[in-house]
């Protein structure tokens, strides 16, 4: 094929994060022969460590206005090191900085970015499958026009390979002129969760709560099932959301966050098509409901029926049993 991908690599606390991880190894096993660089903005610790991934090269972009994020920002640089490169496709994330960002890219590179895909294959041409209409049908899409063509990957769908020990690679800095002043929106303060607190979109597990949690304080029940499962997240529904009971970084659904865990546990949560969209491409679904015509059991592959402050209890010890052989 003889392509060249460029993938964009977020950062958090100034490390590569997983789901850029899983889109660059998605790059490189599209087709044996293609050609994969990174491009990391700001301060990335790990960037040299990218070359156990495969990649060819690390564009750096590394100045005082890329300490905070900025879709202005962060999309003049990619465009830069897209300019450097001259790549085929340019892919990242479909995290949410990772939507903005891409959006923003679009718009300045007069592409149209195929966005949240979680299906990409080459026949003749790279063919990606990303879920429409809340996710109730799948569009196969493909490019046309001239390149860079643009992507995003949904995380957790596609697996990160295994890296191959001992390799680095140097890194190549970009000099970028950014003019802050520009810029439409600038990180003012950086609000942090719980300490050690997983984020969902991240998680391998994620255990939410829906309006059957009936009060914020009910979410300790919830919490004490996440303490006992490795790499576990605590998410919640958009009603639990708005009726104020939890913070907005943990929703799930169309207007949060899109999850694809191997585990998703639905407690108290009817299954509103805004929030179906936003996990249906788990592998495992639990819902947990005391009403059995709620919607979320015809998507669920179990169903509990049952009250949520009887059954989770439940499955904290038989958790803690299974964890412990």
């Amino acid at each position: 094929m003889g392509k060249t991908f460029l993938i964009y690599i977020e950062t958090k606390d100034s490390k590569a994060r997983k789901s850029s991880i899983e889109a660059l190894c998605a790059a490189r096993r599209v087709a044996g022969d293609s050609t994969a660089a990174a491009v990391v903005i700001g301060q990335c610790d790990d960037a040299s460590s990218l070359a156990q991934y495969g990649v060819s090269a690390v564009y750096t972009v590394n100045a005082p206005s890329t300490a905070g994020f900025s879709s202005d920002l962060h999309a003049a640089a990619v465009a830069a090191a897209a300019d450097k490169v001259k790549p085929d496709f340019i892919g990242g994330s479909a995290t949410v900085l990772g939507r903005e960002l891409f959006g923003r890219l679009s718009a300045r590179l007069g592409r149209t970015a195929a966005m949240d895909c979680i299906e990409m294959k080459w026949d003749g041409g790279l063919k990606l499958v990303r879920p429409v209409y809340s996710g109730k049908a799948l569009a196969t899409v493909s490019f046309q026009g001239e390149a860079p063509h643009l992507f995003t990957l949904r995380p957790n769908v596609f697996p990160a390979d295994a890296p191959a020990a001992g390799l680095s690679c140097a890194l190549t800095p970009l000099d970028v002129s950014l003019d802050a002043t520009k810029a439409t929106s600038r990180v003012v303060e950086v609000l942090r969760g719980a300490a050690g607190e997983l984020d969902v979109a991240e998680a391998q597990v994620v255990i939410s709560g829906g309006r059957g949690m009936k009060g914020h304080e009910n979410f300790d029940v919830l919490r004490k099932l996440v303490a006992v499962i490795p790499n576990a997240a605590l998410g919640a529904s958009r009603a639990a959301v708005d009726s104020g009971w939890i913070d907005h970084s943990h929703q799930v659904g169309q207007t949060g966050k899109v999850v694809s865990p191997q585990l998703y546990i639905a407690c108290g949560i009817s299954g509103a098509i805004q929030h179906l969209a936003g996990m249906s491409s788990s592998k495992c679904i639990v819902a947990v409901n005391k009403d059995p015509e709620a919607p979320i059991f015809k998507l669920a592959d179990y169903g509990i029926v049952g009250d949520l402050f009887e059954v989770v209890p439940k499955l904290v010890e038989e958790f803690k049993k299974l964890l412990a052989q």
